[in-house]
């Protein structure tokens, strides 16, 4: 009886129906129709779960690939870009040099401060140094300032694991060149954000990058994770990278990532390329050819922008090939500068 009892109680709430087998009747209906509800509710959140999930696997997959907006393709030639940003707060737990801490924050690209032979050459320098060791994953540094260079899974300083070697791999023009494109880079970021490039100093780490698809062996391979200069260096103010190689024609992957809140931002590697054009009237009527293509050599690409958190960034995992860069920073505060390297 006690189960006819909940029967007729679950009957009796349904409706007004006081009738034994009509109250028996309301039970079962009113069961089939939770039953059906439950069903239906089930189903509803698997298809909600199962679109949640896709979502957020898609917002994944977007971050991984760094692909929102691109702000330099490989294949455009820029002669001067930027992008102006609200400066964070990071700067302001440091000393304040007037005139050159950054009050006007930002992100440039250009293709016109260095030339593709310029970068060729200074790409034969990073591979000339690297050849001397080379790390056991993905991620090679070599700095020309402190002698560091990757060996297997530690550092060594080349100047002294290596001694008088060191003067069959580089040469005194392999250093001028190199002091001059660091020189001609702050000139261009210090004209960006309207201060002096005398007010600036080359600050470490200032180094070459190699990087291809071998798997990280230690921490110093994990290229990849965001981080803000600032805060992962304290001494950084502005911060560059020449890149020596070219997305797509030497490796894949590798693009540089500014991770803003509403969006990624991304500029894809190039150390110049061949661009056509048709020629001018002037040049027209001094050719010989006159349908036929002007080419001519675009410069190495260099992104820069200052080194808080207004520019938060990574590098995407190399997928094939190699990929070679040089990080060049700069300090507003002089007990932090470095001098150029010289050939010892």
């Amino acid at each position: 009886m006690a189960p006819q009892r909940r029967a007729g109680s679950g009957g009796t709430a349904a409706g007004p129906d006081r009738g034994g087998g009509r109250r028996h009747g309301s039970a079962k209906k009113s069961r089939g129709q939770q039953g059906s509800r439950r069903r239906w509710l089930k189903a509803a959140f698997l298809l909600s779960s199962a679109a949640v999930g896709g979502l957020l696997s898609w917002s994944y997959l977007s971050a991984e690939d760094g692909v929102t907006e691109v702000l330099a393709h490989r294949s455009e030639s820029l002669q001067d870009k930027f992008i102006e940003v609200p400066c964070s707060e990071d700067y302001d737990s440091h000393k304040r040099f007037e005139g050159c801490t950054p009050r006007k924050c930002g992100r440039g690209v250009t293709d016109a401060v260095i030339t593709r032979e310029e970068a060729e050459r200074i790409r034969r320098i990073a591979e000339r140094g690297l050849s001397l060791g080379g790390s056991d994953g993905g991620a090679s540094i070599l700095d020309l300032h402190s002698g560091a260079l990757s060996l297997g899974k530690h550092f060594v300083n080349l100047y002294r694991y290596f001694g008088d070697k060191i003067q069959d791999i580089f040469t005194e023009e392999d250093f001028a060149l190199y002091r001059d494109v660091r020189l001609r880079i702050q000139q261009r970021i210090a004209q960006a954000f309207g201060i002096s490039s005398a007010s600036m100093y080359l600050t470490k780490p200032t180094f070459f990058s190699r990087i291809n698809n071998t798997e990280a062996k230690t921490t110093h391979d994990e290229y990849w994770h965001p981080h803000v200069d600032k805060i992962t260096y304290g001494s950084f103010d502005y911060t560059s990278l020449l890149y020596l190689s070219d997305y797509t024609e030497d490796f894949g992957g590798g693009r540089f990532v500014f991770m803003d809140a509403s969006s990624n931002k991304t500029i894809e590697p190039r150390a110049g390329t061949w661009v056509a054009s048709f020629p001018s009237e002037q040049q027209l009527s001094l050719s010989s050819a006159p349908n036929q293509l002007l080419w001519t050599v675009d410069g190495g690409r260099v992104s820069f922008f200052t080194s808080g958190s207004e520019n938060l960034h990574r590098v995407e995992k190399v997928h094939w090939g190699t990929r070679y860069a040089i990080t060049i920073s700069f300090t507003c505060n002089p007990d932090h500068g470095i001098g150029d390297p010289v050939l010892m």
